[in-house]
């Protein structure tokens, strides 16, 4: 007689039932890594006689998603992550928690333990629960997590609301004494105020998903309201000034561990089906709204009333103090108390002394076009998403909208806020010792093509200078700080980057429904078509990888000299115009983290216009060449994969992922490595599907 099965997530199994597991793979870049996980948890279970499922969250979506049948029927979990994973639907489970370097170099290990790992609470489950067994991988601290959630949330309505205005202002809006404005019920006139609509939904939304990644669900709501209040507490409840995007930072944190405290207390039985969707949300809303205007609106309202006196003792003072200390005010919160009082000040002196609204001008648009400066400057320290918020803070930074730079300060507030506050400085200390004059209450180099400032060529000047000083300066304190980190990867470190989040932005797309759908049409069409090449062999890869662009032996014997011999063997194709950007890119690449996957294999990749169109070349070094592989294998078996910039899809990702699982085969490895030439090592790679 057997013994029947344990209860769902206790471990149990009856003799007639193998064991069940199931596992989520994910790394911040979402690449190689989360499918070299997979593979490994899953030939480590089939030769264990244990049944698995692995789903991975890579960049191109998650694939082999496990539905509600197969987490109800598994004996544990095991997430083998480096980013945040959504363990709600594990609660009840005994699910183990643990890097995904882990998943790859100890795979017998994490499914030993998964059977005993503890029980995954419903408290505890959610983006920001905890409850599980720690595997002893590296991951980031929750409140990173949580910041990094509400950057790359809140890129979008940067991004679009930025954009709108800057568009309206450039085609519709013309100056008067109150500023840029529009003919009322115009077509330009709506344009502005949907611009309008996204930056006021910026802060609530920053604050709001700060809170759900620490809380879940039931914290989406005060965190809201709190962004509200940050956003505009001076329309909403008369206050004298609002707390900007650093108080929709303090409203998300305090709502999200409101919220976790909350869920902590005992309560009736009949009361708990109703905490999450009603007692929750209506108890730390309206805590949280009323420590806000009583307690945390107090001290703002304080700070303004004293900061606008103070500068307004200042104007009699030297033009370079003076236009130092806008410039500082101005940067420093970019539309919170300190911005605005400084703002203020300069436009209640128009009309009496137009210098000190030249000053505040000079200083406004310099936070995003140095963030937008910075991202161009040093590119292989920003991730994807930035790079091209970067653009765009560029663009809203000509038209004087400083909000273009809240996404960089949110995401690095260390290295960003004294940034921009010194070229504010710098630009506001120029801009006032040339005695540059503005007549409208707006800034950037907009108010200069409307004709509303004098001394226009040292007002470029001063923008310029200062937005130079800021790009450098955040480019210098970020290296900074990663060499104090160990030389961790910028990329690494973003909402998007991870956050962003960010998170992201996330960085935001490239894990979405539609990128993942997009990728799966690319790698079924490719299947379907046959992929015929050369004397009616099946190409490899989509025909990406040719004979062309093999070698049994790299002369080579460092990282830098290897990719550049391979960047230079895929030239041979004709469809690489530009070698040492090729290098560059995949270099960059390398800076941000090694490609060394373990294993003695290293896939250095590069997306850049230097190509034009997708080609991969494989390569051996039967000495090994040092790719920095986190087990210390030296690279064997290098491939190279070069896409355009502008390539359809994520088709370099699928390439990767379609080799980092393929790679993962022993079998696969030794026959590669044994060919004896070209020819022998296509027929080897065809085998990848």
């Amino acid at each position: 007689m057997t013994s029947p099965a344990g209860p769902p997530g206790s471990g149990g199994t009856s003799a007639q039932r193998p064991v069940k597991l199931v596992a989520v793979t994910a790394c911040p870049t979402g690449i190689a890594h989360t499918y070299m996980a997979a593979e490994k948890l899953q030939q480590a279970a089939d030769r264990l006689g244990v049944q698995m499922k692995v789903e991975t969250q890579g960049s191109i979506g998650a694939e082999n998603v496990l539905s509600d049948n197969d987490v109800r029927e598994a004996d544990g979990v095991i997430i083998a992550a480096d980013k945040e994973v959504d363990r709600e639907r594990f609660a009840g489970k005994r699910v183990l928690s643990t890097g995904v370097a882990d998943g790859i170099h100890r795979p017998e290990e994490l499914i030993q333990r998964a059977r005993s790992a503890p029980v995954q609470t419903g408290s505890a489950a959610g983006p920001g629960g905890g409850g599980a067994g720690g595997g002893g991988g590296r991951e980031r601290s929750q409140a990173y997590k949580a910041l990094m959630n509400g950057v790359s949330h809140m890129i979008p309505f940067v991004v679009v609301g930025g954009l709108l205005l800057a568009i309206s202002i450039a085609l519709g809006g013309h100056t008067t004494p109150k500023g840029i404005e529009f003919d009322k019920d115009s077509f330009w006139f709506y344009v502005n105020t949907l611009g309008g609509l996204g930056f006021k939904l910026m802060l609530p939304i920053f604050s709001g998903y700060i809170a759900y990644a620490l809380g879940d669900r039931p914290a989406l709501v005060p965190g809201m309201i709190g962004g509200f209040l940050a956003a505009d507490a001076v329309n909403i409840y008369g206050a004298e000034a609002n707390a900007g995007f650093l108080g929709a930072i303090a409203t998300g944190f305090l709502a999200g561990y409101l919220v976790v405290g909350i869920k902590k207390l005992k309560v009736p039985k009949f009361v708990q089906p109703i905490m999450p969707i009603i007692v929750i949300p209506i108890v730390s809303t309206v805590a949280l709204g009323l420590a806000y205007i009583y307690v945390i609106g107090q001290p703002i309202s304080w700070l303004f009333t004293h900061l606008t006196d103070w500068l307004n003792g200042m104007t009699g003072s030297s033009a370079i103090v003076l236009g130092a200390i806008i410039g500082l005010m101005i940067a420093f919160d970019m539309g919170g108390p300190v911005n605005k009082t400084a703002f203020l000040v300069a436009v209640g002196l128009i009309g009496t002394n137009n210098h000190v609204m030249g000053m505040a001008a000079a200083a406004i648009p310099v936070m995003p076009l140095g963030q937008g400066l910075a991202t161009l400057l040093r590119r292989k320290l920003y991730s994807d998403q930035e790079r091209e918020t970067g653009i765009a803070a560029l663009f809203m930074g000509f038209f004087g909208i400083s909000e273009g730079a809240i996404p960089f300060a949110a995401a690095r507030p260390a290295q960003v806020i004294p940034a921009n506050m010194l070229g504010g400085a710098v630009a506001g200390a120029i801009a006032g010792v040339a005695g540059v004059e503005n007549s409208v209450p707006h800034g950037g180099p907009v108010v200069a093509l409307f004709g509303a400032v004098s001394g226009v060529a040292m007002f470029f000047v001063a923008m310029a200078v200062g937005s130079a000083v800021t790009a450098l300066t955040t480019n210098v304190l970020i290296e900074i700080k990663q060499r104090k980190n160990g030389g961790a990867a910028a990329a690494a470190a973003s909402p998007v980057r991870e956050p962003v989040p960010v998170g992201a932005l996330v960085t935001a797309g490239a894990g979405t429904a539609a990128t993942a759908g997009a990728a799966a049409r690319t790698a079924s069409t490719a299947g379907a078509a046959g992929l015929a090449g050369d004397g009616g062999q099946p190409e490899v890869l989509s025909g990406y990888l040719t004979e062309r662009t093999v070698k049994t032996e790299l002369a080579s014997d460092s990282k830098e000299a290897a990719i550049r011999e391979m960047a230079e063997m895929l030239a041979t194709t004709g469809n690489v115009s530009d070698v040492d950007e090729l290098v560059r890119v995949a270099l960059a690449r390398e800076a941000q983290g090694t490609t060394g996957l373990g294993e003695s294999i290293a896939i250095p990749h590069a997306k850049t216009d230097a190509v034009t169109r997708p080609t991969v070349g494989f390569a051996r070094s039967d000495e090994g060449i040092e790719w920095g592989a986190l087990d210390g294998t030296k690279a064997r078996l290098v491939f190279m994969i070069s896409v355009p910039e502008a390539a359809a899809g994520d088709e370099h990702l699928r390439i990767l992922a379609l080799l980092s699982r393929k790679l993962m085969d022993t079998g696969f490895r030794e026959r590669l490595q044994a060919a004896p030439d070209e020819p022998a090592i296509l027929d080897v790679l065809r085998e990848i599907q």
